[in-house]
């Protein structure tokens, strides 16, 4: 099961699963439109069964009836990846409560919702991984984004605690955390779309720093992140790292855990 299934990683991860042999995925997205034109690319190709939704990951009853009927339809889970996310950025004096509470619904509540209305049926399978997608925003901080990385920053926290749940009570179901760095998805272009439509000021700072986010720093091929995804998954990896940049920033962190702010501001510098 793959949610954020209509673009970007999540429609990459589908083809890639199937690509390796997947039976039958289910697969989500709150753009319906979407992830039908995913569950077509699937179709088209043959040897996968696909179960297409709308989902609003967000929302606990929705994600607990969709869970359901994923289950009454293909009677076994034994993968689900919580991928579906957003993002938003301002300096937190201008990040009202409503926007927290958009941002952490999504990427973090997603990811719980996710996580326990699909954890029996992967425990029951017998075999079962649960992959939760969370970003070098999540090891890393950047300015004006404190939403985006207290959620990525939790999902890399509660994912590795249930890692261990799973340890510890024996359960047959393996865990992974995933750090992408710059991958070229519609990420940056939705966060300021969702700006724009909600009547948020836009300033050409925010412009600028979009078209430099799309140009120059999420470079990676979204096929080429699922690969590496998918790779980490076969070979059990609790924590894969996506790219040179999510390498080089995780190892500034831990390295230099109290210059790396000034390194990072430097190569921010260089964008601006």
């Amino acid at each position: 099961m793959v949610t954020g299934a209509g673009s970007g990683i999540g429609r990459a991860l589908a083809l890639e699963l199937a690509k390796r042999g997947a039976r039958a995925l289910a697969i989500s997205d709150i753009d319906e439109e979407s992830v039908s034109r995913t569950a077509a690319i699937l179709e088209s190709s043959g040897g996968v069964e696909v179960h297409a939704a709308k989902l609003d990951v967000g929302d606990r009853a929705e994600f607990a009836s969709y869970a359901t009927t994923v289950a009454e339809r293909f009677g076994i889970v034994h993968q689900l990846y919580n991928n579906a996310g957003i993002a938003d950025s301002d300096p937190i004096e201008w990040f009202d409560y409503e926007r927290y509470e958009r941002i952490l619904g999504i990427n973090l509540w997603g990811v719980i919702h996710g996580t326990k209305e699909f954890l029996p049926h992967l425990i029951a399978s017998g075999d079962g991984h649960l992959v939760n997608v969370s970003s070098i925003n999540g090891i890393m901080a950047q300015r004006e984004l404190s939403g985006y990385c207290a959620s990525k920053f939790a999902v890399r926290g509660f994912t590795e605690s249930v890692a261990l749940d799973m340890q510890a009570e024996g359960h047959p179901v393996r865990v992974t955390v995933v750090h992408p760095g710059g991958v070229r998805t519609e990420i940056a272009n939705s966060a300021l779309e969702w700006a724009k439509k909600s009547g948020l000021p836009v300033t050409a700072e925010h412009e600028e720093r979009n078209r430099v986010y799309n140009e120059k720093l999420l470079k990676m091929d979204p096929d080429r992140a699922a690969q590496i995804i998918v790779g980490g998954v076969e070979s059990d990896r609790p924590r894969i790292l996506i790219g040179n940049d999510a390498r080089f920033l995780d190892a500034l962190v831990r390295v230099a855990p109290r210059s790396w702010p000034k390194v990072i501001r430097r190569i921010e510098r260089r964008y601006e």
